[in-house]
């Protein structure tokens, strides 16, 4: 192999600034990377790669803060987790346990969420396309809030209700036009985006569902993004839009029970300056905090993002012309962020030699037949042989469970650390099971898979 290239002078966090910043994870002398108590090694070992870790003391920790930080300012807040982040049950039933609620966009996220214990009367349900069949299920189950985001759906919601003998408490969202500087993929509160309905056509419409069978408005709701780290701005201007909506509704005779604000607080993945929960806070109570409504919130990423990790394996070290790239046996259909958002992940090596080991420029990359398929460039590693592993950081959000099975490789299992113990809380799956529920039509002749031979005949 040639000589290794210099480090190139960038501003990437050093090993021990990762892993620092990162309460859960810790670097022992003898067996590495740890989360909470349990080396990476272990888990490894029992569990293969690769696979999702996630930390149930760093859940915790992150949604009492985000709690406290509310009570702090003195709202009366709820918190709702944004299950599309990570719909895991253990992930779920951790959160519930610390009292928090759901946020669903589909009934496959209401079933986790119900199977988790999450209570109905926790569960908000948001997303642009709902069905009638999940319009159907969300009546059934009586859960707290569905935020309507069209006069249409507010039409087809009322229709069902009606029908059922059920009242549907709803919200409407309202798109305020705001900006949240954040990637174009994900800010939902600009007028040109998909999401809720007009802030200017808010009042008629809310009048208009206080008049429909089977509904009960109960307030307001907005979401202007995701991974949300250019301050609090953003944020204040779509609030104060809020505050003059439920004040005309208000001033109309119309009932404003409870504000609901969405999500949408980012991380630090590298450097970004992300707000804090206390900033947060700041923000509902300065605008929203004037009309005395309890107010809800609908996190994701914040508290599941630095919980979680991929675990991968090297499964070879090349030098290409010009590049070393480390290719792992994790690839972009586990983790799709780098791919689809140009997304920065921290990686760490797990052994504990190579985190003090000298380092080199590589690229990070899968097995997949795509160049696409690239973690990182000219990151700073040392030099790690076959079988070595690594720790893909800040993959708790949108990491499982945006993954695919494409190329035909197998979901990852999923592993949830508490304290010194862990489990398998998602089996990895098998080959057999991607090949289950295919069928040929009948049309096709018989063929058997090689080495497979017909029974003689009787």
């Amino acid at each position: 192999m040639a000589a290794p290239l210099p480090v190139p002078a960038n501003a990437d966090p050093s090993f021990a600034e990762l892993i620092a910043a990162r309460p859960h994870l810790s670097a022992h002398a003898m067996d590495g990377l740890l989360v909470e108590e349990v080396p990476l090694a272990r888990i490894a070992a029992a569990v293969g790669t690769p696979a999702w870790v996630y930390s149930a003391g760093s859940l915790r920790r992150r949604a009492r803060a985000l709690a406290a930080a509310m009570q702090g300012a003195g709202l009366a807040a709820s918190i709702h987790y944004a299950v599309k982040a990570n719909p895991n049950l253990a992930v779920l039933r951790t959160l519930a346990d610390e009292g928090l609620g759901a946020d669903v966009v589909s009934e496959g996220e209401l079933l986790a969420a119900r199977a988790a214990g999450v209570p109905a009367s926790a569960i908000v349900f948001s997303g642009v396309g709902k069905t009638g069949r999940e319009l159907r299920l969300a009546l059934a189950e009586d859960i707290l809030q569905v935020n309507l985001e069209s006069a249409e759906e507010a039409e087809a919601l009322s229709a069902l209700a009606a029908s059922m003998g059920r009242t549907a408490r709803v919200a409407l969202r309202v798109n305020p036009d705001v900006d949240a500087r954040t990637h174009a993929k994900i800010t939902t509160g600009r007028s040109e985006n998909k999401f809720g309905v007009a802030i200017a056509d808010a009042p008629a419409l809310y009048a208009r569902l206080a008049a429909l069978p089977g509904l009960a408005p109960v307030g307001v709701a907005v979401h202007i993004g995701s991974q949300i780290t250019g301050g609090m701005a953003a944020y204040r201007a779509a609030y104060a839009r809020l505050a003059e909506l439920v004040t005309a509704l208000r001033g109309a005779g119309l009932p404003v029970l409870r504000v609901d604000c969405g999500g949408g607080l980012g991380i630090p993945y590298r450097d970004e300056p992300a707000p804090t929960p206390e900033a947060l806070a700041g923000a509902i109570k300065a605008t929203l905090g004037p009309l005395g409504l309890p107010v809800m919130l609908e996190p994701g990423r914040w508290i599941a993002g630095p919980a979680g990790l991929l675990l991968a394996s090297v499964v070879v070290q090349k030098q290409g012309a010009s590049r070393r790239f480390l290719v792992l046996d994790a690839a972009m259909n586990d983790l799709i962020r780098p791919a689809m958002y140009e997304a920065w992940h921290g990686i760490l090596p797990v052994g504990a030699a190579a985190l003090t080991a000298p380092l080199s420029p590589a690229d990070v990359v899968g097995p997949v037949c795509e160049t696409g398929d690239t973690f990182t460039r000219d990151r700073a590693l040392p030099a790690l042989q076959p079988g070595a592993l690594v720790a893909l950081l800040d993959a708790g959000a949108y990491g499982a469970a945006m993954s695919s099975t494409y190329n035909m490789r197998p979901l990852a299992a999923e592993v949830l650390v508490d304290g010194a113990r862990f489990a398998v809380v998602r089996d990895r799956q098998d080959h057999a099971a991607l090949l289950a529920g295919q069928r040929l039509p009948a049309w096709f002749a018989p063929r058997l898979a090689p080495g497979l031979v017909e029974a003689p005949d009787a």
